[in-house]
């Protein structure tokens, strides 16, 4: 009884408390379905991806613009290459004694006679030039070839007297003209000269390399009557080349008179020309140059052949389009377009509660990089103008015709349409500006910055946080 009692007088104790269940775990994989900012982090490793293909197209211009390069390199060395005509030069041998050592092994010094050369330059050069362009294929190549026919009259001042002192003694009777060609495969006739009151032939080869590094040469023993008179001379010259077509000023006064067929020259080198009439049936130019502007005298000693091959100048018959130039500079704009079509699609994903898959997004970003391949392929048989329009229209019509199935809302579908048509013309416009490119390309890019920062006020970037 008294334990009963005991147990009466004890306290109440409540019964412990219940544990609470823990908390729900957030959804990680709710979470990246749900946030913006892992959507767009995913949205820039694909453009980072497709980087892959783009520098791929890249290397492909590259090596179709190398195998063009190598057809043109074909055609040069059967028809004649780029020619540079420099002369004519009269070279005279003068002796320079040397002392060196003995063979024998005594150390005595013995006296040997090297062979050095003097260059008198003409005091008149005239050059009158008639290119007849062609065009020679290589495969689906052009290249643009020319025979011309060039005549060259002038004058030589007396070379004797006070003109040039060696201080050794001069060969006089060894002396040769020499007359400079880049590429003497190309030469169409036998050249000859006519100079004073005689007419020589020309040899391939030269005696030595101080003023032309290719050329003709032709013996012109001078006596001492010979030396001190003026000499006028006449050379005709009939020579294929291909591309460029140049002359070097050797003249104290050089005019130079040039016609052609062809209708898109660029005139190129050290001197553009005085006057110069491009029109529809070909063009003129004529240049006079003096003495004065070149960096070499009229008569020197020793190598100036670097300095002389550095005042030529002439004509450049260029292809009217160049289309690998122009693939070039369309791939590099391939970034800009990849990033404005997927940010259409992250606004239409984001604005219009859509999902797009990863892998809709790379297959439309292929799609634009195939308008790259279709553009190179297009261009070498049709030009470049309608490669790309052809090119541009297939790849809108396919993404275009894919985002209906991916958005489901014709607006927006019908949006990026016309977005895609917008670039890709702002592209076109681009690529053939060259003065204003940078300009237009800063004022473009501005404009489609702003347009993304008004557009994506609209969205919530903390809507996917827990």
């Amino acid at each position: 009884m008294t334990d009963q009692t005991a147990d009466s007088a004890a306290p109440n104790i409540p019964p412990p408390p219940a544990t609470l269940p823990p908390a729900p775990r957030p959804d990680r994989a709710s979470w990246f379905k749900r946030s913006y900012t892992f959507r767009a982090i995913v949205l820039v490793v694909l453009v980072l991806l497709l980087l892959i293909p783009l520098a791929m197209v890249q290397d492909l211009i590259g090596e179709r613009a190398g195998r063009k390069a190598e057809a043109e390199s074909e055609v040069s060395r059967t028809w004649g290459g780029v020619q540079t005509i420099v002369g004519p030069v009269i070279d005279v041998p003068y002796e320079v004694p040397v002392q060196v050592a003995a063979n024998d092994g005594t150390g005595r010094m013995e006296t040997r006679v090297d062979i050095h050369h003097a260059h008198f330059l003409p005091e008149e050069l005239n050059v009158t030039t008639t290119l007849d362009p062609n065009k020679k294929h290589r495969g689906i190549y052009d290249v643009a070839v020319y025979s011309s026919k060039t005549k060259l009259t002038g004058s030589f001042a007396a070379v004797g007297g006070e003109r040039l002192r060696t201080g050794y003694k001069m060969l006089w009777e060894d002396a040769r003209v020499i007359l400079g060609i880049s590429d003497l495969r190309s030469i169409k006739e036998q050249v000859s000269m006519r100079i004073g009151d005689r007419t020589i032939t020309f040899e391939p080869g030269l005696d030595n390399y101080d003023v032309t590094s290719s050329g003709l040469s032709a013996a012109l023993p001078m006596d001492t009557a010979l030396i001190a008179q003026p000499l006028a001379f006449t050379v005709d010259l009939r020579i294929n080349g291909s591309s460029m077509y140049n002359l070097v000023p050797v003249g104290k006064v050089t005019k130079v008179e040039c016609a052609s067929s062809w209708q898109d020259p660029s005139f190129n080198g050290a001197f553009l020309p005085d006057t110069s009439n491009v029109r529809a049936d070909g063009f003129t130019a004529k240049w006079t140059v003096l003495h004065l502007n070149r960096q070499y005298p009229q008569e020197f000693i020793g190598n100036r052949r670097e300095v002389i091959e550095q005042s030529a100048f002439g004509v450049y018959l260029i292809q009217p389009v160049d289309e690998y130039q122009k693939n070039t500079r369309a791939s590099k704009y391939g970034l800009m377009l990849i990033v404005l079509v997927f940010l259409v699609f992250f606004f239409v994903e984001v604005l219009q509660k859509l999902r797009i898959h990863p892998i809709q997004y790379l297959l439309a970003g292929f799609a634009l990089c195939i308008f790259y391949t279709l553009l190179i392929a297009i261009s070498e048989h049709l030009g470049f103008g309608p490669a790309y329009i052809i090119s541009a229209v297939s790849v809108i019509g396919l993404v275009v015709f894919y985002s209906t199935s991916v958005f489901k809302v014709k607006r927006a579908t019908q949006l990026l349409g016309l977005i895609m048509l917008l670039v890709f013309g702002f592209m076109f416009a681009l690529i053939h500006q060259q003065d204003y490119a940078l300009l237009f390309g800063s004022i473009g890019l501005f404009v489609v910055l702003a347009l993304v920062m008004a557009v994506s006020r609209r969205i919530d970037w903390n809507a996917g946080r827990e």
